[in-house]
């Protein structure tokens, strides 16, 4: 998928350190920060020409706003805002771009990338990579849910893909928002159901649809995306694709 175009770079700007900024959600439990840290430490490691940062949304710090502000004042003149979100909903459509928005008056050149959503051979092969290896008769992908039902159908594409991928039956299953539950999903399907983790980071949300999961029989339980290599490379894609440039130096 391409990147948007809202804020596109200049395709005569330097790309010397270009600022690179994931923006994920946020929240209170700690675990969330420490995995979104693990993430763009991940990217930095493999491409160390990028000033990465980690920005939240909402609860952790900083906000995406203070860094393309730190950015604009160290002499960077160009940014790519990367959406640490795997469906287009609420955040990715209105809260993200109003951080663009906000940040217009900077020095600074700044491009906003698609989601990391929806499903793609390189999200598949995350989720598969973080099952456990235990045999299994079905599958659920379990997503953090949204009132958005457009973004409801990739998650639900993501769970048809996952299952064609593993050759098993599967199903979808929301923590909030829409049902089903972890749990509903786990009894609809037979045998040995296990559960892969639609999720960036652990959370609230993730530990009501694991404990849902579980107390429905679920044999396995996969742990969010988090720093995987597929999640890194789906995001080396989106800002190479923003920077609109070649391969860049790794």
């Amino acid at each position: 998928m391409r990147p948007s175009r809202l804020g596109r770079l200049p395709s005569n700007s330097p790309v010397a350190t270009p600022g690179v900024i994931l923006v994920a959600h946020g929240s209170r439990d700690p675990r969330a920060a420490a995995a979104t840290t693990a993430l763009a430490s991940a990217v930095a490691a493999a491409h160390p020409s990028w000033a990465v940062h980690a920005s939240y949304l909402d609860h952790a710090g900083p906000r995406p706003l203070d860094v393309l502000r730190r950015l604009s004042r160290s002499g960077c003149r160009q940014a790519v805002v990367v959406p640490l979100l795997l469906t287009a909903a609420y955040h990715g459509k209105v809260d993200i771009p109003a951080v663009l928005d906000e940040a217009a008056s900077l020095d600074l050149d700044v491009a906003l990338t698609d989601v990391l959503g929806p499903v793609s051979d390189l999200l598949v092969d995350g989720l598969v990579r973080r099952l456990p290896s235990t045999e299994l008769d079905a599958v659920v992908l379990a997503a953090a849910g949204t009132r958005d039902a457009a973004a409801r159908t990739t998650v639900a594409d993501a769970a048809d893909a996952l299952g064609a991928r593993l050759g098993l039956p599967s199903a979808v299953a929301y923590a909030s928002a829409a049902p089903p539950t972890a749990g509903e999903a786990v009894r609809s399907l037979p045998g040995r159901v296990g559960v892969a983790s639609y999720f960036l980071a652990p959370g609230l949300l993730y530990d009501k649809a694991v404990e849902s999961a579980l107390e429905a029989g679920a044999v396995a339980v996969a742990p969010p995306l988090t720093d995987a290599p597929e999640v890194v490379s789906l995001i080396e894609g989106r800002v190479r694709a923003a920077l609109n440039v070649g391969l860049l130096a790794a």
